[in-house]
Parts: C-alpha cells; sequence; structure tokens
C-alpha cells in the first residue's frame, strides 16, 4: 500500500471516529408507549441509569415518635413552624431534616447551638420557609407531585445547598454595540443541553409568566403568536425538561402533532402544572428571601438561587422514582397552622358576563378555585360571540416596593389570561393592561388591592 493510500486510510479512519463521537454507543433500552411507526418511544441508556439509580434510592426513614405528650411549641422557644407535634415528633422531624439537608454540618449548621431560639443564623430563617414551601407543594399541588409528595430529601439528596439550581443570566456585554444582540445564543450552554438555543429559558417562563409556544397553527396567525426568537426559547426551556426527567420529547407529546393537547400523554399535562408550581414557588418562597441570603449565596447578578425541574427530579422521570417518602412525615402533607395565621377569607368573585373580579391572598398569585369560578359567565360570553375581546387588568396598593407589586399584579394578571386561554379562548382576543395602583391601607391589605378585573367589550 502507498503512502498516500495509507494517509488517506487514516484520514478515514479519523473522520469517521470524530462523526461517530457524537452518536450515543450501544446498547440502548426503548420503550414504546404510543402506536407503533408513530416513534412514540422513550430511549434509555442502562449505563446511565445504573448510575442514577443509587443516586436517587431515599434513606430510611426515621421510626415515627409517639403523638402523645407536650407540643413542641409549649417546651421549646421560638418554633414558629411543627409547633403543634410533640415533642418526640418534632425532634424526630429535626433529625430527619438533618439527615437530609445537613449530614456532615450537624444541628449546627442552622442552629446557634448555645441557644436554639436565636434566628441569627440565615440557615435557620430559610430552612423554616422550605418546610412551609414543601408543605404549600404537597398540599396544593397534587395534580403535579400525586400521592409521591416530596420531603427535604427530594431536592437537597443530603447537600446543604441542592445540587440543581439556577440563577438569573449576567447580560451580553455588548461590547459598545457593535456585535449586537446574540439574544443569549450561540454560546453552548449546559442548560440548553449545549446547543445555540438561548441560554436562560427559566427567567421569563418558570419565574415570569411569558407564553409558552412554538409557532403558530395558520400561515397568518390569528390566536396564538410566537416570534421565532419566543420559539427558540421555547425549544430551550423543552431541551432542560428531557435532561431533567431523562426522557424523550415524545414523553408529553404526540410525535404526530407535537401541538394538539388531546392527542398528547397524560404527561404533558402534569408538566403543564408543574411549570406553574415551580413558578410560584420561585416567586412567593425564594425570591423574598433575597435580603436573608448572603452575598456569597447569591449569583453574578444579585438574585437568590432558583428551582427548575432538575432540582427535584435529577434525571429520573420521577423524582426518586417515585417513592413515597412524604407519606411518613404527615406533618409535611398539610400547610403549618402559622402561614395562615391572621389571613382573612376572600370575598366572593364579581362574576358577571362581561365583567369580573377576582381576589387574591396576600403576596399570593395562585388564582384560587373558588375565585376562577367567577369567570365561567364570562368565559361563555366570549365563546358566544367571536368578536368580544376581554382586557385583564392587574391591581396593587400603594405600600411596598413599587416595582415587587407591579412584577405581583401582572403576575395575577397572567393567570387570569392563563384561564382563558384553557378555556378556549384565542390568545388574540386578550388584552393585558399595565399594573394599576389603588390607595394604600393603612390596617392591612385590604383586597381590593390584591385584585384582578376582567371587562368585556
Amino acid at each position: 500500500m502507498s503512502i498516500v493510500a495509507r494517509v488517506t486510510s487514516l484520514l478515514a479512519g479519523a473522520a469517521a471516529v470524530l462523526l461517530l463521537a457524537g452518536c450515543e454507543r450501544p446498547p440502548v433500552d426503548s420503550v414504546q408507549h404510543g402506536y407503533r411507526g408513530t416513534g412514540m418511544l422513550n430511549v434509555y441508556n442502562p449505563r446511565t441509569l445504573e448510575l442514577q439509580v443509587p443516586a436517587n434510592q431515599p434513606p430510611e426513614a426515621i421510626p415515627a415518635a409517639p403523638d402523645d405528650g407536650p407540643k413542641a411549641k409549649d417546651i421549646y422557644k421560638n418554633v414558629q413552624v411543627l409547633g403543634d407535634l410533640s415533642v418526640g415528633a418534632f425532634t424526630r422531624h429535626m433529625l430527619s431534616i438533618t439527615q437530609w439537608v445537613a449530614p456532615n454540618e450537624g444541628c449546627a449548621y442552622c442552629h446557634n447551638v448555645e441557644n436554639l431560639a436565636d434566628d441569627s443564623k440565615y440557615q435557620k430563617v430559610v430552612a423554616r420557609r422550605m418546610i412551609q414551601m414543601t408543605q404549600k407543594v404537597n398540599a396544593d399541588w397534587k395534580p403535579h407531585v400525586a400521592a409521591t409528595g416530596v420531603t427535604c430529601w427530594t431536592c437537597h439528596r443530603g447537600q446543604a445547598v441542592p445540587g440543581q439550581v439556577w440563577f438569573q443570566a449576567e447580560p451580553q456585554n455588548k461590547r459598545a454595540d457593535f456585535i449586537g444582540n446574540l439574544n443569549g445564543q450561540n454560546l453552548a450552554s449546559p442548560s440548553v443541553g449545549l446547543a445555540s438555543l438561548p441560554y436562560d429559558p427559566f427567567t421569563p417562563y418558570l419565574q415570569k409568566a411569558v407564553m409558552i409556544g412554538v409557532g403558530s397553527g395558520t400561515a397568518l396567525p390569528t390566536g396564538h403568536k410566537a416570534s421565532l426568537q419566543d420559539t427558540e426559547q421555547t425549544y430551550g426551556l423543552m431541551m432542560h425538561f428531557s435532561k431533567a426527567l431523562g426522557v424523550n420529547c415524545t414523553y408529553c407529546h404526540n410525535s404526530r402533532n407535537f401541538k394538539e393537547w388531546n392527542e398528547s400523554t397524560p404527561q404533558r399535562a402534569t408538566a403543564w402544572h408543574g411549570i406553574r408550581m415551580v413558578r410560584q414557588l420561585n416567586n412567593e418562597y425564594l425570591v423574598p428571601l433575597t435580603d436573608t441570603f448572603p452575598a456569597s449565596r447569591k449569583g453574578p447578578t444579585g438574585d437568590v438561587a432558583k428551582i427548575y425541574c432538575a432540582t427535584c427530579h435529577q434525571g429520573a422521570y420521577k423524582p426518586v422514582y417515585g417513592a413515597q417518602m412524604a407519606k411518613d412525615f404527615p406533618e409535611l402533607l398539610t400547610v403549618a397552622a402559622v402561614a395562615k395565621t391572621g389571613a382573612a377569607p376572600l370575598p366572593p368573585p364579581v362574576a358577571e358576563a362581561r365583567r369580573s373580579v377576582l381576589y387574591y391572598d396576600v403576596g399570593s398569585a395562585v388564582l384560587q378555585d373558588a375565585q376562577a369560578k367567577g369567570l365561567a359567565e364570562l368565559t361563555a360570553t366570549m365563546l358566544k360571540t367571536g368578536s368580544l375581546k376581554a382586557t385583564i387588568s392587574g391591581y396593587h396598593s400603594a405600600s411596598g416596593t413599587l416595582a415587587q407589586n407591579q412584577e405581583l399584579a401582572k403576575q395575577r394578571a397572567f393567570t387570569v389570561r392563563d384561564a382563558l386561554l384553557s378555556a378556549g379562548i384565542a390568545e388574540s382576543r386578550v388584552i393585558l393592561a399595565k399594573p394599576q395602583q389603588t390607595a394604600g391601607n393603612v390596617s392591612g391589605e385590604d383586597p381590593s388591592s390584591r385584585r384582578v378585573e376582567v371587562t368585556v367589550q
């Protein structure tokens, strides 16, 4: 063989190696969950699963303690959460948190061991709020977590700081604007599977409430409209979903028509609730702790760590492969009484054919079911008369930080918009007005300062 032929063979071999380097070496397993020939299957790499399975084995629960005896709040000082537990049950729960979150650091990670009632450590303040967040998930987000539920271990896995969190990305350095706006693309970020997609799909969708969607169903869009940038950012979010759960697109979508809900798998509805759950937890539990965390625990733009799908799932289609850890800790299945203290019941919604007024809890953007019923007559009117359009206005009080109030009013308006869209109203018929301010209430937050009005014309 001549030198030229040898060199050519070597180059061809090297090219083949490079070409196949991006492929996943066999064997891989596939699980079919749709009709044959439709591509409705998920592909699993047994070598990846071999590493994931041990990491998703929950620790053995500490044996339950008796419920009788004095309450923790009557024996210990400054017990703001879980105080209705017996001393034995309370001690068991504290030991469990140590096992879940700080097995190496011990109780001293959150507590001043010389004065357990002291709140000087930020970790204790955060932990208290995280217990309430866990209760919120288990009690109010069953459409997503079902009977599986969550505990501190679901996210922490024995680490003081969960291994899967996200921060807002640093803004692009445009260098005197000579290079233009890259829209966060072409940086091969791990957050979007090293693709050229926008590297921060989390801020718009998992903190803010930007509409998630790809393109339109018609050549001249009359309903949902999505630009190419919106489409690319949506794909970035989908890349995160796929990696976080270790699944293909077909886990939620039908390969025949990714858009149609009535042809999608049940998991797509579960994911819909999950997106809104994560958004609420970020905005109502984590972001408000910004001033509590030290600078060393914040991101490059000064924001706190926030959650996304990978925080709980960590590569598994169900967190901890569906192990029902929460059932062993019934105190985590209901919202603590302290979270309801001083909360007056909301007034009934105004429900008219062309006007609705919906009320919200203090600091919350969750549209409660009883309030959502106030849209029924208005929705029926719009479905009957296709020329009508709805204008949504979110209101906030004059007290507090203006920027935060406006963002909360906007998030509340988004929940009403989503409710109308899910009822079959085209997006082109829904108008979002700017947040409006009402007079401050000195005696406390009046429900009228926590409302969203919808008018139809």
